[in-house]
């Protein structure tokens, strides 16, 4: 019994020590994640925050600027144009919009009195830079807890990091890829090319999740997604989210830190325009996460679309001209490729 005690004792200083080391305080009481430090919400919520201040002070070392802390936004920096990377732990009842997205994709939810208490929580991050060169980059991990009317705990992973760059760099694209794979490799072989490829289960077209069906080409260049992750074990999918997590400075950072003093013409920075107008629309007519956030009673209006560019344009009938840059990058975009 007395090395149980220390074991717990450990733990919780543990706890206090990684919270020293955050940007912020966790969204959840300290002495509430002391009470339930071995639970997997407890566990999450720390990682999401360690991920959180391990990439926000990488991309402050590049930039040189300073996060805002109350939400962990970096706006009109030397770099960044807009670098946001937020956590979010959400409690409530399940809204009836949410349960109907979450059944529609084979989740059979049985609340008590029509009601589902749920916990949800993650780390979400986009950044745009001002320099065309330098691409977009996105990761959301993720983990969802429903509790339902027998008591049982329904619960799943899901995530994932992609690239949108506005020039095709074949040694970035293939940095970027590798870096996600031997992440997923220590845990699955299968896992890098089924979530590469991963496909929404609810889309009868089956077209790839980061598709703009509207338009026929990809959001970007792709990296990796999965949702809905609920297998073999808990134990082992967290330890697999969390070296995706750990994964979000080394392939990005080497490529923002390459293309720091690209020089960039007018025209190219019009094409970034052009390509951040297809990121809007991907987000605001596909992307789960914002129509579950705007599903969600208490979610933060102004942390769902925190993804979003300060700027973007809409060209009439825009098209690259044969043979260019823009159009080698636009033949990418609508023929997507394996680079590894």
């Amino acid at each position: 019994m007395a090395s149980r005690v220390v074991r717990d004792t450990e733990k919780e200083s543990e706890i206090l020590e990684k919270c020293k080391s955050f940007m912020s305080a966790p969204v959840t009481d300290v002495q509430a994640l002391q009470q339930r430090k071995d639970e997997m919400s407890t566990r999450m919520e720390m990682l999401i925050m360690e991920t959180q201040a391990a990439f926000c002070r990488a991309l402050e070392e590049v930039d040189g600027g300073k996060f805002r802390v109350d939400h962990c936004v970096l706006q009109d920096g030397k770099v960044f144009e807009k670098a946001g990377v937020n956590v979010s732990v959400v409690y409530g009842t399940l809204s009836e919009d949410a349960a109907r997205q979450m059944r529609s994709r084979g989740k059979e939810l049985k609340g008590k009195d029509g009601k589902l208490p749920f916990i949800a929580m993650g780390v979400s991050s986009v950044i745009h830079p001002h320099n065309p060169h330098i691409p977009t980059v996105h990761f959301n991990y993720r983990y969802f807890e429903i509790e339902q009317a027998d008591g049982s705990k329904y619960w799943w992973f899901g995530g994932g990091t992609d690239l949108t760059p506005v020039y095709i760099d074949e040694d970035d694209a293939v940095h970027f890829h590798s870096t996600l794979k031997e992440a997923c490799d220590k845990h699955q072989v299968q896992y890098y090319p089924d979530f590469k490829k991963w496909y929404d289960p609810s889309c009868v077209t089956c077209d790839r999740y980061f598709y703009i069906r509207h338009r026929g080409e990809t959001r970007g260049i792709g990296g990796i997604f999965f949702d809905d992750l609920d297998k073999p074990n808990k134990e082992e999918v967290f330890n697999f989210v969390k070296s995706c997590a750990e994964t979000v400075v080394p392939c990005y950072l080497p490529i923002v830190r390459k293309h720091l003093n690209d020089s960039f013409s007018a025209d190219q920075k019009n094409w970034q325009q052009v390509r951040r107008g297809r990121y809007v629309e991907f987000n605001l007519v596909y992307d789960r996460g914002v129509k579950f956030g705007l599903a969600t009673p208490g979610s933060r209006i102004e942390s769902i679309m925190m993804s979003l560019p300060l700027t973007a344009r809409w060209e009439y009938m825009h098209e690259p001209s044969k043979g260019s840059p823009e159009a080698e990058m636009l033949e990418v975009l609508r023929n997507p490729k394996d680079w590894i």
